[in-house]
């Protein structure tokens, strides 16, 4: 009996690879979120990985900005006006990151 065994991905490696290689290559306006993506979505084992994989790290960075604001600031409010604003602007980002996960997850697969 001859099986194949396929290794499963990992959501968190997934992610930390996507915001690696974001940062990394931000100066490629589609190439780079399309390249991240597909590596973020190929690691992390699947095409419903690689859409976690993908949105994980922009909810994560808004959660931290919004912190980062209302420590900064002392006023809850302000942050929530700082977070939701980067959360927005990291959002915005996620086209070809989701385009790349799709096609990677895909791959990931077979």
């Amino acid at each position: 009996m001859n099986t194949v065994s396929h290794p499963q991905g990992n959501i968190v490696s997934g992610a930390l690879w996507i915001l690696g290689l974001s940062i990394l290559l931000c100066w490629l306006p589609v190439a780079g979120p399309l390249l991240a993506g597909f590596v973020g979505g190929k690691k992390s084992g699947g095409v419903a990985n690689g859409i976690v994989a993908v949105f994980l790290p922009a909810m994560v960075v808004g959660a931290f900005f919004f912190l980062f604001g209302t420590i900064l600031t002392g006023f809850p409010l302000i942050g929530f006006i700082a977070g939701s604003g980067s959360f927005l602007a990291t959002g915005s980002g996620v086209g070809m990151l989701l385009v790349g996960a799709i096609i990677g997850g895909v791959l990931a697969e077979h």
